[in-house]
């Protein structure tokens, strides 16, 4: 299935990662997938997206839960829990 990922405020500098396009295994089935498969790739991501930290998510413009389903052709977004203005 084909992403695209936006990455936002602390988490886009601790990545160096404004966006990307990418392509999962059919296994990456629900935001909590793509977050664990994203930690995968080692450090800096395996921090950013640990377990226990607290990040919120948009599927296509819209804030979801990490237990929500992914589409093919997609935008995941990701944030940390505030950013200012």
């Amino acid at each position: 299935m084909k992403l695209d990922l936006k990455f936002f405020a602390s988490i886009r500098e601790a990545l160096k990662v404004s966006e990307e396009s990418i392509t999962v295994p059919a296994s990456i089935k629900t935001i909590t997938d793509l977050r664990k498969y994203l930690a995968e790739r080692g450090s800096p991501w395996a921090e950013v997206l640990a377990d226990g930290k607290v990040l919120r998510c948009a599927l296509n413009h819209q804030m979801v839960d990490a237990s929500t389903s992914l589409q093919e052709g997609a935008e995941v977004a990701f944030f940390p829990p505030v950013t200012g203005g």
